[in-house]
């Protein structure tokens, strides 16, 4: 039995992995389904972790989203608790993820001297 909750927290962390780099890359659950040939259901059971993916469905998402399939296991070792990314690690993702998007250098900048006011303005969670 022990085992088999052992796999189920490996299948939840290779399915959070899944997920973290669909958002890095701007990706909708829909738009992975498709790429990989199937529904947007089965998607979000791998992301979950309630469906368990198969060695060559692992590869093909592998593929589209332009990482080695080690990259599913980094940081799963002897003593590592497997979990999903949190509210705030899914925000720093898509936070990335929209600036690599802007095109325009001044904007950029501006958007860096935002976020370096921001984080310096007291330290306040609001």
């Amino acid at each position: 039995m022990k085992r088999n909750a052992a796999a189920q927290n490996v299948d939840r962390y290779v399915g959070a992995r899944i997920r973290e780099r669909r958002i890095m890359l701007g990706l909708t659950q829909q738009q992975l389904a498709d790429l990989i040939g199937v529904t947007y259901q089965q998607a979000h059971k791998y992301e979950r972790g309630i469906n368990r993916v198969s060695a060559g469905r692992l590869f093909e998402i592998a593929k589209v989203l332009s990482v080695p399939v080690g990259y599913f296991y980094e940081g799963l070792g002897e003593g590592t608790e497997p979990k999903a990314p949190t509210a705030r690690e899914r925000m720093m993702l898509e936070l990335a993820r929209n600036f690599s998007e802007i095109r325009n250098e001044k904007h950029q900048e501006a958007f860096s001297q935002l976020a370096r006011a921001l984080s310096s303005a007291g330290g306040s969670r609001d």
